[in-house]
């Protein structure tokens, strides 16, 4: 998912400031030098901003696909989800429903977010996990979004956060694998989300949301709990709910999809 938040947000950097340290455009090396610097400033060990950046290039098939997204969410509800929710889907989405009901149960009790809702997002964000993830590094990929000035302070703070994400033994820098945003994981956390909002549900002492099922769906809960998402509560468009899922993504058809899921998957 490329969220819209993108094109908005604010991005506090891990030191508590604004993350502004490094100079978009001009020399690439010099860039990169300054972000090694912002880094350590904000508590990242000089041995993992080396192994991170040393040797980082600019991507620049990232640059094309960041200019080509932008109208993502330009088809009607009917046009979208006829491509997104389809018989394949919902039946793999009930399949899962089954499997990890007793993890589900868990979820639900503690974070208050209906099963429904988060197997309905962890389909439409990869497929359940089978899907595509991405399969590029995030180091390399947030360095060029950075670098970039169209929204530096945005990747500036997105790239900090995935320097965080390997200082703190979430994944090693070689399983930092992710989309054209620097998306990373099942439900495709931006780095920042998964520094706010990661879980660590089960219990290995690392949040781990490319291969651990209940990580990922715990930390998406997570983040819709922390939104103000409620229980037993409707989702659609116009209510609270619908406003809470904002956070996971801006576009109005995107969450009326995640919502027509949902009931699909409880066989509305």
């Amino acid at each position: 998912m490329l969220r819209l938040l993108l094109a908005a947000a604010l991005v506090v950097s891990l030191a508590g400031g604004s993350a502004q340290a490094a100079r978009c455009g001009g020399d690439f090396n010099s860039f990169i030098a300054g972000m090694a610097a912002e880094a350590q400033a904000a508590g990242v060990s000089a041995s993992v901003t080396s192994a991170a950046l040393g040797g980082v290039a600019p991507d620049g098939a990232v640059l094309a696909f960041d200019r080509r997204q932008r109208h993502t969410f330009n088809k009607s509800f009917e046009q979208y989800v006829s491509t997104r929710v389809g018989p394949g889907r919902i039946n793999g989405g009930r399949a899962l429903l089954q499997r990890h009901a007793a993890l589900l149960s868990r979820i639900e009790q503690q974070f208050g977010v209906p099963r429904y809702i988060l197997v309905a997002i962890w389909g439409l964000e990869s497929d359940f996990g089978k899907g595509d993830t991405g399969k590029l590094p995030v180091i390399r990929t947030l360095a060029t979004l950075a670098h970039d000035c169209r929204r530096t302070d945005l990747f500036q703070g997105e790239l900090l956060a995935a320097l965080k994400i390997v200082q703190r033994g979430d994944l090693p820098l070689r399983d930092l694998i992710g989309a054209y945003a620097g998306e990373i994981g099942q439900t495709q956390f931006l780095p920042s989300s998964y520094i706010k909002y990661g879980v660590d549900f089960d219990g290995d002492g690392h949040v781990d949301l490319r291969h651990s099922v209940p990580d990922v769906l715990a930390s998406t809960a997570n983040l819709l709990h922390m939104s103000g998402f409620k229980m037993g509560q409707p989702y659609g468009e116009g209510t609270p709910n619908f406003e809470a899922m904002r956070e996971w993504n801006r576009a109005v058809v995107y969450r009326k999809t995640i919502g027509y899921f949902a009931d699909r998957l409880m066989g509305q």
